[in-house]
């Protein structure tokens, strides 16, 4: 007996202590529910997107922060500090497709902001969204722009509309009314037409963006003939003058978009408008997921005059986290955070203002791309037409593209590949001709150190990024993401490192580049599937809508090439 019992007790532990570590682990490891957007769960995906805000702008101000605004995000939900554009054309319109697809430039075919499309006009550039198809509607009288065109067939005026044409992939919004057969609401808010309509896709129900003279909010006869009646009461109401007082302009202003838009008061006026959708519009209540994008432009308009380390920028964020609690809480308040999956992101990031980088010995500096393209052409013209005058450059320069004049350049007797490596070969040489003159001791540009020379870190032939002639590297893949084609001949020219388009050192900044300043950006999640924590694995904004396609069980979009990030997910039920 005394052998039976000592053999029994050894046999039972182990089941006791697997029973006490399952209730350990029903206690303390956290799991969610798998979702069932066809159920409504969640009720509602909030995407904020922030223009222009760098991804270390969450831990530079973090102390600084209130409330459930960022640090709902921080504290409480997914926060990744290593966001990265896998691409070197970080600029609004393409970073925001990106953010809704979950492909670069390659897969959705958004290359920037504005570009040369051979098909549709030589004569001006098209935005990313323009579609002379469609017009805006429900402007006041005062925002029609003298000499209109009129709508075909009538004697009425006809303003430009906007689209989602250009897109060539389906984003998240996309999937999720596919697979709810159009029940899904999807909606996308922004002061910009393409920061509004390319994350929310090609089905959206709407999208809605600012007449940049007025400041209404407008939409397109691409989703509807007329604002909905809740649109035009906001647009009526004392709404704008309270956003123009914040700002410290005139009522009624002319200049709505330059001067309140890039103010604090431009993000809680949209966010207002983005309540009064989600109200009116009865998302989170239609028995199945809906979405919204938020794209809030007033940070670029700054940023760009001021750059990233300026006190401006500083009180922005303060001022967008304040909104951004607010925000939130009306969420929790009408839907229940509990029922509402959010994300936050940006477009792109920014470079400093070179001449505050020089001063710290950064080899940061200004470069006029304009005088680059004078210089450029008449060398062209020098080779190629002497004496005549001829324009082998499209007007307009916007890096990283330098766009050619191929119809000049047909003339003279030039196929594309003689063309594009003779500009290839020109530029870097051109550039390096703007190297400043050494200056005095009294008079130094940068404290004591000496301006650097503009150099370029690289020239690429349109040929060369179609045919995937590129550094077999990282640095060839983010050239190689950004490839799209629009019917021009053109060459991609990188500046070096802290270097940019500007008239002088301390004349704003910009992005525009693959450098690694341009391309970080927050990521963060909150809501039921996720676990709180703080990740340090290198992650990109693909990431977004393919871990919310896994999440909500519907086909990641089309041209997606992000990943699951799994590491940020709870064990599910």
């Amino acid at each position: 007996m005394i052998a039976v019992m000592s053999t029994a007790r050894p046999a039972r532990r182990p089941r006791h202590l697997a029973l006490l570590f399952f209730c350990f682990a029903l206690l303390f490891f956290p799991r969610f529910t798998p979702a069932q957007v066809y159920a409504g769960k969640p009720k509602l995906i909030v995407i904020v997107v922030i223009d222009q805000f760098r991804g270390d702008y969450l831990a530079r101000y973090r102390a600084d922060f209130k409330g459930r605004g960022f640090r709902l995000f921080l504290d409480q939900g997914a926060w990744f500090t290593d966001c990265y554009y896998d691409y070197a054309n970080t600029k609004t319109a393409p970073g925001h497709a990106t953010l809704g697809t979950g492909a670069y430039t390659d897969g959705h075919g958004i290359e920037s902001n504005e570009w040369w499309d051979a098909s549709r006009s030589d004569a001006h550039k098209v935005s990313a969204v323009e579609d002379e198809r469609y017009q805006l509607v429900d402007l006041p009288a005062s925002s029609t722009p003298a000499g209109q065109p009129s709508a075909p067939g009538t004697a009425a005026t006809w303003v430009v509309g906007s689209s989602p044409r250009n897109l060539q992939a389906t984003t998240l919004g996309d999937e999720l009314r596919l697979a709810t057969q159009g029940k899904s609401k999807v909606y996308g808010v922004s002061l910009k037409d393409r920061a509004s309509i390319l994350p929310a896709g090609q089905s959206a129900n709407a999208a809605f963006w600012i007449d940049p003279i007025s400041g209404v909010f407008t939409t397109s006869t691409y989703y509807m003939e007329h604002l909905p009646a809740w649109a035009k009461a906001f647009n009526a109401s004392p709404r704008r003058a309270q956003a123009e007082r914040e700002a410290n302009v005139d009522e009624n202003t002319t200049q709505f978009y330059e001067l309140v838009g890039r103010t604090p008061a431009a993000n809680s006026y949209e966010l207002d408008f983005a309540k009064e959708l989600i109200k009116s519009e009865k998302l989170g209540q239609n028995g199945v997921t809906d979405l919204i994008t938020i794209s809030l432009s007033a940070n670029d308009l700054l940023g760009h005059q001021f750059g990233p380390d300026s006190d401006f920028e500083k009180q922005m964020a303060l001022g967008l986290d304040h909104d951004l609690d607010g925000f939130f809480t009306w969420l929790d308040q009408n839907l229940g955070l509990k029922n509402v999956w959010l994300a936050l992101s940006a477009d792109h990031g920014v470079a400093p203002v070179p001449g505050e980088a020089a001063k710290l010995g950064i080899h940061a500096a200004p470069v006029n791309v304009q005088a680059v393209y004078d210089r450029l052409n008449a060398r062209l013209n020098a080779r190629y037409a002497s004496p005549s005058k001829i324009d082998f450059l499209m007007p307009g320069p916007d890096l990283p593209w330098i766009v050619l004049n191929k119809h000049a350049f047909q003339a003279v007797g030039l196929n594309e590949e003689a063309a594009e490596d003779a500009v290839a070969a020109m530029l870097p040489e051109e550039v390096a001709a703007l190297a400043p003159k050494p200056q005095s001791d009294e008079t130094p540009p940068y404290q004591h150190r000496q301006p650097p020379p503009p150099q370029v870190a690289g020239v690429y032939t349109r040929l060369a990024l179609a045919h995937g002639e590129l550094p077999p590297s990282e640095w060839g893949r983010l050239l190689a993401h950004s490839y799209s084609q629009h019917g021009n001949w053109y060459v991609m020219m990188i500046l070096s490192a802290y270097q940019l388009e500007a008239t002088g050192p301390f004349a704003g900044t910009t992005h525009f580049s693959p450098w690694s300043y341009d391309r970080h950006v927050p990521l963060a999640f909150y809501g039921e599937p996720f676990l709180p924590g703080e990740y340090h694995q290198r992650v990109a904004p693909v990431d977004l809508a393919v871990t919310f396609a896994s999440l909500a069980g519907v086909n990641q979009p089309s041209a997606a090439v992000g990943r699951v990030l799994t590491e940020a997910l709870k064990t599910s039920k």
